[in-house]
């Protein structure tokens, strides 16, 4: 129950007891349940989506699902998408990347990372309805926050930690074998309820045989492109890796019903 708790309070702005003294081994095994969490905010989406649409336009209610989701996760992941891109556009070594990671001010390109995570993530939404069957849409929008959440797990199973302190540490050093397996059994568990009572089998398979191969492999690359530019992740790359995800889901979202449906 703790590690559940954990990962609500580390994912979104869910108030959370008191659960006195944590340990950093218990933060780092909340990982197991990143896909839980999403699944809530995902549930949230779901439940949100056909109430704004009997009010409001699918491009007005969009637009309010993506400031619910931003909303529920207190902006954190974006954050860390803009200070990823201020760090990868400095020109200086891997510390002073580190450092500009720290800084509270965001620069130019992680504004426009920012308004360009925004913008596609609203587009795909938008492509998603109106090419794709009602199941589709929105079996995409209780997935999308258990995809990018399972993501994040692998990468932090694989990668290595740039700073010896903080929470993006605490998540690699306790991470386990256990853990990459729990959150992957959950979330291909949460994908098989949602898509077979949407009846949309076919959909399963893709996931099974191509969304999460894929993320996967994005996992390993970030990993890669992380040790490489800031000798290893942080917090902040985390969070990019979580949104980046998020656009990739949709994105294969969008060419399944165009292609195969």
């Amino acid at each position: 129950m703790k590690r559940i708790l954990l990962a609500f309070q580390f994912l979104t702005i869910i108030p959370v007891k008191d659960m006195g003294e944590v340990s950093a081994k218990e933060v780092g095994k909340a990982t197991a349940l990143f896909p839980v969490a999403g699944l809530l905010e995902g549930a949230l989406l779901l439940v949100l989506a056909p109430l704004f649409l009997k009010v409001f336009p699918i491009e007005l209610t969009n637009g309010l699902l993506i400031l619910v989701m931003v909303i529920a996760n207190g902006g954190l992941h974006l954050d860390g998408l803009a200070d990823t891109f201020d760090a990868i556009a400095s020109r200086g070594n891997k510390e002073k990347k580190l450092a500009i990671m720290k800084e509270s001010t965001i620069g130019a390109l992680g504004v426009i990372a920012i308004v360009m995570a925004l913008l596609l993530k609203y587009l795909l939404l938008n492509a998603l309805f109106f090419n794709s069957k009602p199941a589709v849409y929105y079996s995409a929008i209780l997935l999308m926050p258990v995809l990018s959440r399972w993501t994040m797990v692998p990468v932090i199973f694989h990668g290595r930690s740039a700073k010896q302190d903080g929470l993006g540490k605490m998540f690699i050093d306790h991470t386990e074998k256990k853990e990459l397996l729990t959150a992957t059994f959950l979330t291909l568990l949460i994908s098989f309820l949602a898509l077979g009572v949407m009846s949309q089998f076919s959909l399963l398979a893709f996931h099974l045989m191509f969304v999460m191969p894929l993320l996967y492999i994005f996992g390993f690359l970030a990993v890669w492109f992380c040790n490489k530019n800031f000798d290893g992740m942080t917090g902040d790359t985390l969070g990019a890796v979580h949104e980046i995800a998020a656009l990739l889901f949709l994105m294969m979202r969008v060419i399944w019903p165009q292609r195969f449906i």
